[in-house]
């Protein structure tokens, strides 16, 4: 029994010093905050930020742990990313096939974060997504918003893993209510 409660604590000790460990380094000025320009047309954004803000419903489902609400959240995200309007950005033909990839990338990956039959799964195709959209919210923009990537340490055993959030406060997709707060923010991206 002695040996089971010493042993508990040391996990806890090892899991709090684990999510105390800073994010990796950014080797390209990531990390400030600055603010942006967002050069598309409105339309596309009024599109794009429905869209995030579905993102942001399927994060707080896999913060609860809810595997239903998550799957309903990913095929919202996915269909309001099948329709974005990428023709109306006023962008050059490479830049809409460009806009076009990374959309459908992104889709193919929430078909299979549906398909996941358990949380782990879908985490694990949450983490691709994540990734996915902020490489495509960094190259368009988010007019008028503020997006923080952030980070956990522990995520994937201790291999780490990113998401995405319209607010500061760590609230871990991840772990859940297991380390609700693990983690930190490792860029903000703010547009006008």
């Amino acid at each position: 029994m002695i040996k089971r409660i010493a042993g508990g604590m040391m996990m806890t000790t090892v899991l709090l010093y684990a999510c105390q460990q800073p994010a990796p380094k950014q080797a390209d000025g990531e990390g400030v905050v600055a603010t942006l320009q967002a050069p598309y047309a409105d339309v596309f954004y009024d599109s794009l930020n429905v869209a995030v803000q579905s993102y942001y419903e399927l994060t707080d489902a896999l913060v609860k742990a809810d595997s239903v609400r998550a799957d309903l959240s990913a095929v919202q995200l996915k269909q309001h990313l099948d329709s974005l309007p990428v023709q109306q950005t006023g962008a050059d033909s490479t830049r809409i096939v460009q806009l076009k990839e990374a959309a459908g990338s992104i889709s193919a990956e929430l078909a299979g974060l549906v398909g996941e039959k358990d949380l782990e799964g879908k985490r694990t195709s949450f983490q691709m997504v994540s990734d996915m959209l902020f490489d495509l919210v960094k190259t368009t923009g988010l007019k008028g918003k503020t997006v923080y990537r952030q980070y956990c340490p522990m995520a994937f055993n201790d291999q780490g893993a990113y998401w995405l959030s319209d607010k500061e406060e760590i609230l871990n997709p991840y772990f859940g209510d297991k380390m609700l707060h693990c983690g930190d923010v490792t860029d903000t991206l703010s547009y006008k």
